[in-house]
C-alpha cells in the first residue's frame, strides 16, 4: 500500500489532522491508521458522560462512521504501526503488512501508565483510555461495592466522582500532599479535596500503595504502612506514557514523547507529530519543552502540522485551556501555571463559584475558574498578553475581569 499522508492514530489528534488536510485542499492519498476497531470518537467523556450513561457511544464519534470514506480517507483499524523506515518512507504494521508513506503525521497519544506493583495485572485492575477500558469497567460494577481509584489527577477525580453517583465506595489515594499538584496551586487542591470528602469519597493524600490483592481477582489493596484496603475494584488514574516507540527506535529525537519544533516536525524527514505525545517548546511555558495532554492542543497542532506539511510556515502558537466535569463543577482552565509565584482567589470559594489567578513575577500566565464562565472567557485575553494588574484589583469579583485596569 501507498499514500501520500498517513496519519498514525485515530484519536482526536489523528482525527483532526485528517479532516485538515481535506479542508485546506489536499487531495492526495491519506490514510488514518488506528490501533482500535472504532473509527475517531471523542476521549475525555469515557471518564465522564459515558461512564455515567449520560452519553451513548455513538454520540462520541469525531464524525459519523460514514464521513470517513466520504472523504477519501482510509481507515486501517485495528491496526498498529510497529516500526517506521525513514530513509525508505515506510511503515511496517502488526499484521506484517508495509505502507509506503510520504508524510507521515503521528498521533498516537499514549497508554495508560501501569502501577508497577504485585497484583497489577489482576483482574478488576482498570485504565480509563479506551471504549474497551471505560466498558470493562461499567460490565464489572455491578458486582462492585467498593473501588480504590489510584492517582488524584483529573482522570482519578472524574472517575471518583463518577463512581460515587452511582453509589459505590470510593477510596482515593494520592501519593502526592495534595490532588492536581501537578496543574494546579494549593487553593485549588484544597477546595476539590473538600468537594470529594463532602461526597463520601475516603480521600486519601501522601499515600501509596505497594500491592494489589486478589487470587486471580482484586479483592483489595495494601499500602506502604501496611495496611490495607478490601475493594473489588482499582481504576488507575497515574497519567500515560507516550506512545513513540517506533520514531525513537527510527531515531527520532525524543525522551519523554517525540521532540518536534515550532512546526511540529520531528528530526526524522518528512514525519510530524502531534498531539499528547508531541514535546514541544511551548510559550505560555517561557518555552519549557512539554507535552501537553488536551483536546484543544491536539486540534490545533493538527492545524499546525498540515499547514507546514503543505508548504506553509506558520509557528505553534495556540493558548492552552482544559476542562473538568466533577459533580455540579465545572473547572474552566486558562494559560498554563508552571512556574507561577503567586496565586490569587477571586469570589468566594464557599460559594463554588470562584476562580484563581496565577502570576509569575506580576503577570497573569494562567486562570482556574470554577463555576465561573465569565471570568474564563475574559481571562484569555489577559493571558494572551501576559497582563499585569494589581492583586488587589484582581481580587475583587464585583468587578469583571476585563475591565479592570493594567499596570
Amino acid at each position: 500500500m501507498k499514500f501520500d499522508v498517513v496519519i498514525v492514530g485515530a484519536g482526536q489528534g489523528g482525527a483532526a489532522a485528517a479532516i485538515q488536510l481535506r479542508q485546506q485542499g489536499f487531495a492526495g492519498s491519506v490514510a488514518m491508521i488506528g490501533r482500535e476497531s472504532e473509527p475517531p470518537y471523542e476521549r475525555p467523556p469515557l471518564s465522564k458522560e459515558y461512564l455515567l450513561g449520560d452519553k451513548t457511544f455513538e454520540r462520541l464519534y469525531v464524525r459519523p462512521p460514514e464521513f470517513w470514506p466520504g472523504k477519501d480517507i482510509h481507515l486501517i483499524l485495528s491496526t498498529e504501526v510497529t516500526a517506521l523506515d525513514p530513509r525508505a518512507h515506510e511503515l511496517t504494521l502488526s499484521s506484517g503488512e508495509t505502507v509506503t508513506y510520504g508524510h507521515v503525521i503521528w498521533a498516537t497519544g499514549g497508554d495508560p501508565r501501569r502501577l508497577m506493583i504485585p497484583g497489577a495485572e489482576l483482574a478488576g485492575v482498570h485504565g480509563v483510555r479506551t471504549r474497551e477500558d471505560a466498558d470493562a469497567i461499567l460490565s464489572a460494577l455491578g458486582g462492585v461495592e467498593r473501588v480504590v481509584v489510584v492517582g488524584g489527577g483529573y482522570i482519578g477525580l472524574e472517575a471518583a466522582a463518577v463512581l460515587r453517583k452511582l453509589g459505590k465506595a470510593v477510596t482515593l489515594l494520592e501519593v502526592l500532599p495534595r490532588v492536581l499538584a501537578r496543574v494546579a496551586g494549593p487553593e485549588l487542591s484544597a477546595f476539590y479535596e473538600a468537594e470529594h470528602r463532602a461526597h463520601g469519597v475516603d480521600l486519601r493524600t501522601e499515600t501509596g500503595i505497594d500491592a494489589i490483592l486478589g487470587e486471580g481477582r482484586v479483592t483489595g489493596v495494601r499500602l506502604a504502612d501496611g495496611s490495607e484496603i478490601a475493594c473489588q475494584m482499582v481504576i488507575v488514574g497515574i497519567g500515560i506514557v507516550p506512545a513513540v516507540g517506533p520514531l525513537l527506535t527510527a531515531g527520532a529525537a525524543g525522551g519523554n514523547g517525540v521532540d518536534v519544533d515550532e512546526l511540529c516536525r520531528t528530526s526524522l524527514p518528512d514525519v510530524f507529530a502531534i498531539g499528547d505525545c508531541a514535546a514541544h517548546a511551548n510559550r505560555f511555558a517561557d518555552g519549557a519543552v512539554m507535552r501537553l495532554e488536551s483536546v484543544q492542543n491536539a486540534n490545533d497542532q493538527a492545524v499546525t502540522a498540515v499547514k507546514a506539511l503543505l508548504g506553509g510556515s506558520e509557528p505553534y502558537k495556540a493558548t492552552p485551556w482544559f476542562w473538568s466535569n466533577q459533580y455540579d463543577l465545572k473547572l474552566q482552565t486558562v494559560g498554563l501555571s508552571t512556574g507561577y509565584d503567586t496565586e490569587i482567589v477571586r469570589g468566594d470559594v464557599a460559594s463554588r463559584s470562584f476562580s484563581v489567578i496565577y502570576l509569575k513575577q506580576g503577570r497573569i500566565i494562567a486562570v482556574d475558574a470554577v463555576n465561573a464562565i465569565k471570568d474564563y472567557v475574559q481571562a484569555r485575553k489577559l493571558v494572551e498578553e501576559g497582563a499585569s494588574i494589581a492583586p488587589a484589583d484582581l481580587a475583587d469579583a464585583s468587578r469583571p475581569l476585563k475591565e479592570l485596569d493594567r499596570l
